[in-house]
């Protein structure tokens, strides 16, 4: 698993306004920390919410947006399967955004 693969992964049950359930997500750490079995992702949704932290892609069966505001380690275990990749355009939008959110 690489930084900018879309996987789909089993979220689990919802606690409060978390993602759950089975869901894209989009790869956004190293693969230095991948390979320990703790992926960093950002959970990908297909409703529109015109968010400012929301990055909008292709690539999907439909429209979707990833929420960059909703960044989660997770075990290797919850992904079932990578579904593609995000385009580099994505991914540097993903970037500004997490830098912004996270003051770095």
């Amino acid at each position: 698993m690489n930084r900018g693969d879309i996987v789909f992964c089993d979220f689990g049950d919802p606690v409060g306004h978390e993602p759950a359930f089975r869901r894209p997500a989009l790869v956004i750490s190293a693969e230095a920390m991948n390979r320990h079995g703790t992926p960093v992702v950002l959970p990908i949704t297909r409703i529109r919410r015109g968010y400012p932290t929301h990055v909008e892609m292709e690539g999907l069966p439909v429209t979707s947006y990833i929420q960059c505001e909703l960044v989660r380690a997770i075990s290797d275990e919850r992904i079932i399967r990578t579904l593609g990749r995000a385009n580099a355009s994505v991914m540097s939008q993903v970037a500004a955004i997490l830098r912004r959110i996270m003051a770095l």
